[in-house]
């Protein structure tokens, strides 16, 4: 005889009043604290995501448990501790889409009916505690904003797996809207260029090319079916045509790689290097991919693949910052979100 688990019921909603909108933006995540054991629970929850690492059989899971959690949370609490914000004792990740919800909160605050709170996929806060936090304020509707202009299965697709799992314990679900990726929307090309722009306006030296810098994914993702690496590619075209560059002046590369599987290339540090080899000295790198600075920009790209650049021959390297929750940014958020809010609100 087959048992059900009892499904969860929420506090009613207000009987009286307009029914709220509630909107969930999502990051990826972030350690709680950046020492040894706080990445390695970190890492535990996102290496164990069938969506990230695809074969979660038998053997990964001895390589995770028995070699990797033992490793690499040390060298990477390391990493984490040079970019830390001390001041809030969280990671720059955290406090950038914390602003990112309030501000873009402010921004609605003409819509009375409309809510917003934010999330991390992996880590805290949870999305269950985000959509826990809207359905408390009383919302019948939940619009959630995957925070990843280019979509792909290992970051998008698993932040709808997360809110239908926590949808799936509830009996009296909200609606549910999510946000499809914007890798080539106008508003986004455009806050793109104009913070691209903006930094070498600011800079004492000029670039001789600028490096578009995506997060890496296995080749064999792609060889499946993911749409992510046309999206990349598509996304950097697109930014050629707003600034008049060609493929020789922004370049396109992916960063981030892990295992010894092979990963969609040109690779960041490889072309680093041989950038540098070649002879160009002065240079920028831009991260597309990202909403929001993180440890992969501000660490990897800023720090390990500036001093690659130098260390064989560069001389000048800038990172430019994420859109952030600077004003270009939230613009890129607030079209989004109004857009796929209509009917709604």
């Amino acid at each position: 005889m087959t048992t059900l688990a009892p499904l969860k019921t929420t506090k009613p909603l207000p009987q009286s009043g307009q029914p709220r909108v509630g909107v969930l933006l999502v990051n990826l995540g972030t350690p709680d604290t950046a020492d040894t054991r706080g990445v390695r629970v970190y890492l535990k929850e996102f290496l164990s995501d069938a969506r990230v690492i695809e074969d979660q059989g038998l053997i990964w899971k001895l390589v995770l448990n028995g070699i990797i959690l033992r490793t690499r949370p040390r060298a990477k609490a390391r990493d984490y501790l040079k970019i830390w914000n001390t001041e809030k004792n969280e990671s720059p990740l955290k406090t950038i889409t914390r602003s990112q919800s309030d501000k873009l909160g402010a921004m609605l605050s003409d819509r009375d009916q409309v809510t917003v709170e934010w999330a991390m996929r992996y880590g805290n806060p949870s999305i269950k505690s985000g959509v826990d936090a809207l359905i408390a304020k009383g919302c019948d509707r939940i619009l959630a904003v995957p925070l990843y202009p280019q979509y792909s299965a290992a970051t998008s697709a698993t932040v709808c797996d997360e809110v239908f799992r926590v949808l799936a314990r509830l009996r009296a679900q909200p609606t549910l809207r999510v946000t499809p990726s914007y890798y080539e929307d106008e508003a986004y090309i455009e806050a793109l260029a104009t913070s691209i722009e903006t930094h070498l306006a600011s800079l004492s030296f000029k670039p001789e090319l600028i490096v578009a810098s995506f997060h890496g994914m296995p080749k064999a993702y792609v060889d499946k079916g993911d749409p992510y690496q046309d999206q990349c590619v598509a996304t950097t075209e697109a930014l050629r045509r707003r600034l008049g560059m060609d493929e020789t002046k922004l370049l396109l590369t992916f960063q981030s790689r892990f295992g010894f599987d092979e990963w969609l290339q040109p690779y960041t540090d490889k072309t680093m290097e041989r950038l540098a080899k070649e002879g160009v000295r002065r240079i920028a790198v831009i991260t597309p991919g990202f909403s929001a600075d993180c440890l992969e920009t501000l660490e990897e790209i800023a720090q390990e693949n500036a001093e690659i650049f130098k260390h064989n021959g560069g001389e000048q390297f800038s990172a430019i910052p994420c859109l952030n929750d600077s004003d270009p940014g939230m613009d890129v958020i607030r079209t989004l979100v109004l857009r796929e809010l209509q009917g709604w609100i």
